[in-house]
């Protein structure tokens, strides 16, 4: 026989507290654009069920129906390319270029981080950006992956 802890769903953002987290979840920039999501934290089957193009944010905090449980939303550190550039004119035209390829950029005044891809990588070295290969969190714009969504 086997034991089935009941599911939990989790269906709707809280404001940011800090207490009372039950379990923290860290999640790619991708995996916090689904808006179905089925994972087990400690032996607890948990499904995401949130409304289609919401995108979870690095600190994000979800709940049940009954306000039972809280969940962590963290940004999970993955690899990505970070991509500086000697003057803030070519950091803009590297992100304009990038924003014609409609691929999620994290857009900074310092840099601007993407997922690897050699072709871009390429492109950026050409136009004279210096690219550094890292494992950090990754918090693209919103809005990437066609999910329009505003605050």
């Amino acid at each position: 026989m086997i034991f089935e802890l009941p599911m939990i769903t989790l269906t709707k953002l809280k404001p940011n507290i800090d207490t009372g987290i039950d379990f923290i979840l860290p999640l790619t920039a991708e995996e916090r654009t689904r808006s179905r999501y089925k994972f087990t934290l400690d032996d607890h089957e948990i499904f995401l069920r949130l409304p289609r193009g919401t995108v979870l944010q690095d600190g994000d905090i979800l709940t049940d129906e009954n306000d039972t449980f809280l969940l962590k939303i963290v940004a999970k550190p993955e690899p990505v390319l970070t991509v500086f550039a000697s003057t803030p004119s070519l950091l803009l035209r590297a992100a304009y270029h990038l924003g014609n390829r409609h691929v999620p950029v994290e857009i900074t005044v310092d840099y601007l981080r993407l997922l690897p891809d050699s072709v871009l990588e390429n492109m950026l070295k050409n136009m004279g950006l210096e690219i550094k290969a890292e494992i950090v969190p990754f918090q693209p714009e919103s809005g990437a992956y066609g999910n329009h969504h505003s605050h």
